[in-house]
């Protein structure tokens, strides 16, 4: 049996929280290429941007290292975790302070061939 081919493109640190994205994400996993790109071009969210970035990263790295065409690729996985949490203080009333927590994420995308 031929072992299938599979290129993963990963995205570090993207300020973000992980459930905002994992809202997109879950979306576009099992999905072809082309359907991809186009349900991330008009879906309404900010986490969109970062991951057609990605997938486009994916397919490129599909392309060019593998030689695998475009039209033929499929998301195989995709997966998001959490990062580290950056601290920041607001300054409030009185001398006091609320602490903001700026969340980060690290992005996967596993693209393979599809199969014939």
């Amino acid at each position: 049996m031929e072992k299938k081919k599979e290129v993963r493109a990963l995205a570090k640190y993207v300020k973000m929280s992980a459930h905002k994205v994992r809202r997109v994400i879950n979306q576009i996993r099992g999905r072809s290429y082309e359907e991809a790109l186009i349900s991330l071009e008009f879906l309404p969210y900010r986490a969109c941007y970062p991951l057609l970035q990605l997938v486009s990263s994916a397919a490129a790295n599909a392309n060019n290292n593998l030689g695998l065409k475009k039209d033929t690729l499929l998301i195989s996985e995709a997966k998001v975790d959490e990062a580290s949490v950056s601290k920041r203080f607001q300054p409030r009333a009185q001398g006091r302070a609320y602490s903001i927590q700026k969340d980060t994420c690290h992005i996967t995308i596993k693209i393979r061939e599809r199969s014939k």
